[in-house]
């Protein structure tokens, strides 16, 4: 067994369905398992999901596990030389998988990668590459001088903003969104550590695995830049939101507490708490004034694709179909595009079109083996997805 692909899901069973749609073409060729851990959702996930993904082994849980012990109850059945965990509101391309893989087989020392990844408006996520969230560094990114200096080794440390996201980099921290770990590293690390209910477990196993030993010395963790992934990323979360602020820092202090010798600073932790309580009130004055946290859905769609892929879509309203250069030479700012993926349009091209487009335009991606549709254009809103 190559791979075995880890998916915890949360009530967002449409973002799922794409998800396995494109998972399903990047193991083609390879010895693979899926598993999707089901977080006792309630928007119906084990029906509409189970009879459509026969290959795909489903652990419906009774309950909310969290992130960490929803992946390691799957971890426990994995086989695979290596073990990807994957966020459901994710898409891949047909070679991300096989790309990280051979990044593996000629580095030795790599002991996990995480790659580039793109939210649904196709700006990069810089998360996608972190460093270790030591005092200083959480402080610098709260306190806001990250966003000031982004391209500071000092001020922006925590997101590596002096490193290239166009090049393949030896880093400190890798996203849970999207970690490929060698199943050996995970024998001697153990997987994630759920003491961390949400947030910092990705952390916390990343430096683990900077302290697993091979032949030579010390495992390394790469963000690799030879695929790009979207994450449309506002589906677990709203990251405008004071409880987002409050768990997500609380996480943080958690891990710097957990390893006090290497991380540790009183008065630098004093003062995180203190922005992390400031940021609280300022998200909690910003929700006052905004009434929807949720992408609004478009009521009318150009088309990527054909006439064929357009009578998929049966309950949308189409305004035109055609193909990329068409769309090219005729989109407006205020148009919303579905992408159709299928026999002549692959994952990876409308992975690339969302990168090159999805700033000026609502994109949608529809699979063709799907029967729905999902979009964003914010990672800090809820997206849509609609079933046909």
């Amino acid at each position: 067994m190559q791979l075995s692909v880890i998916i915890v899901n949360y009530n967002v069973k449409y973002f799922l369905e794409q998800c396995l749609c494109s998972v399903q073409k990047a193991v083609q060729g390879l010895n693979a398992e899926v598993f999707v851990v089901d977080n006792a959702s309630t928007d119906g996930s084990k029906e509409y999901l189970a009879q459509k993904f026969s290959a795909v082994q489903f652990i419906w849980s009774n309950e909310n596990l969290g992130f960490a012990k929803a992946n390691n109850l799957a971890l426990q059945k994995a086989k695979g030389e290596f073990v990807l965990f994957l966020n459901p509101d994710t898409i891949v391309a047909e070679d991300s998988f096989t790309s990280c893989i051979s990044f593996f087989q000629s580095h030795a020392t790599a002991g996990a990668l995480g790659v580039h990844m793109i939210d649904g408006s196709g700006n990069f996520l810089p998360e996608s590459k972190r460093a270790f969230p030591s005092s200083a560094a959480s402080f610098y990114k709260l306190s806001g001088l990250s966003s000031l200096f982004p391209r500071s080794k000092t001020f922006a440390h925590y997101h590596l903003g002096h490193l290239s996201a166009h090049e393949t980099h030896e880093v400190e921290v890798l996203s849970g969104a999207f970690m490929m770990v060698r199943k050996e590293v995970l024998e001697q690390t153990g997987g994630f550590d759920e003491s961390f209910f949400m947030y910092a477990e990705d952390i916390d196993l990343s430096y683990r695995i900077t302290k697993a030993e091979h032949a030579s010395g010390f495992y390394k963790n790469y963000y690799f830049s030879g695929t790009t992934i979207i994450h449309f990323k506002g589906e677990s979360t709203q990251k405008s939101s004071a409880t987002y602020t409050r768990r997500f820092y609380k996480a943080m202090l958690q891990f710097v507490n957990k390893y006090k010798e290497e991380f540790s600073n009183g008065l630098m932790n004093m003062l995180i708490k203190a922005a992390v309580l400031m940021s609280g009130v300022i998200s909690g004055a910003k929700q006052m004034f905004i009434a929807d946290r949720k992408t609004a859905a478009p009521s009318s769609f150009f088309v990527l694709g054909n006439e064929t892929d357009a009578k998929q879509l049966q309950t949308i309203t189409v305004k035109g179909v055609g193909n990329e250069t068409l769309f090219e030479q005729n989109i407006t700012s205020t148009d919303a595009v579905i992408l159709c993926e299928g026999e002549k349009r692959s994952f990876k091209e409308l992975i690339a079109f969302t990168r090159k487009h999805g700033s000026k335009l609502l994109v949608c991606v529809h699979a063709h083996a799907s029967k729905s549709m999902v979009g964003s254009n914010s990672k800090n809103k809820t997206g849509f997805a609609v079933e046909f």
